[in-house]
């Protein structure tokens, strides 16, 4: 383990554009839960994974209805304030600090959670949306949650709500099972797997297409170097990652951040 921590720390400290993935295992930590897990909550109540597929269809069939519906369950605005509530773990603030050193150059992120934001990155594609945030599903124009009063809206029976800037209907930030990635989103994430030479994949099970098809894009250029920190192997193990550390990102992370100092303050010393 020792050793394959002080390689993470090697490739990182020699790269020249390196970027992390994160998915659902960074959080967990937090104390989110993960949603396919044993405790996940689509494990424990499968009605609501069976309501989770079915949403973006009915956004598209009625987006009135799918507002109303939403706002009188008010179960956007309690997952919502829990969230509000749940601070970042050493796992987030590690990454924060490669990104402040200037070794990470950007995170993409399954999580709508907010959490790498909270710990103090800034250089982060929200993969997934936000659930902080609202978009327009005509120019992708994104706005706070709280600067737009969707209960007003609903007592006033103006729902759906509406972009101030052209128009279009706004629905919540979150990518929805069967919701095309945002085109700008989709883009700059193309872009980043292209351009990096390190790629950190951290907590993440790399099922959920298309993002777990951004590594394997990575892959095709053979000079970038794949490093999984995970608490299991994932489908990217074999095939995919040149190597795996195994455990929990809130222990890993800081020991790799912590291995980097000590190369960087042995190159100082060297100088």
């Amino acid at each position: 383990m020792r050793t394959l921590v002080e390689k993470a720390a090697k490739d990182l400290v020699t790269s020249k554009y390196a970027i992390a993935l994160t998915g659902a295992g960074i959080s967990t930590e937090s104390g989110i839960p993960d949603f396919r897990g044993p405790q996940g909550i689509w494990t424990r109540n499968p009605e609501a994974e069976r309501k989770a597929y079915q949403s973006y269809q009915k956004f598209i069939n009625d987006p009135k209805r799918y507002w109303e519906e939403r706002l009188s369950e008010d179960r956007d605005h309690g997952w919502w304030g829990e969230l509000e509530r749940t601070q970042p773990n050493s796992g987030h603030y590690a990454l924060a600090k490669l990104e402040k050193t200037g070794i990470l150059k950007r995170i993409l992120t399954q999580n709508v959670d907010g959490l790498h934001l909270k710990a103090g990155s800034r250089k982060i594609i929200e993969y997934h949306g936000s659930i902080f945030k609202l978009r327009c599903t005509s120019c992708v124009s994104r706005f706070k949650r709280e600067t737009i009063d969707l209960r007003q809206l609903k007592r006033e029976d103006k729902l759906p709500p509406r972009c101030p800037k052209c128009g279009g209907i706004i629905k919540g930030d979150g990518v929805s099972f069967g919701e095309p990635i945002p085109r700008d989103v989709y883009q700059q994430s193309i872009n980043e797997v292209e351009l990096c030479d390190v790629m950190l994949i951290c907590g993440t099970s790399a099922v959920v297409t298309p993002f777990a098809n951004l590594p394997r894009i990575s892959r095709r250029r053979e000079a970038t170097i794949i490093i999984e920190v995970n608490l299991e192997p994932t489908p990217l193990t074999n095939s995919i990652s040149d190597y795996l550390i195994q455990g929990k990102t809130g222990e890993l992370l800081p020991k790799i951040v912590e291995t980097i100092e000590t190369i960087r303050q042995e190159q100082e010393q060297l100088l």
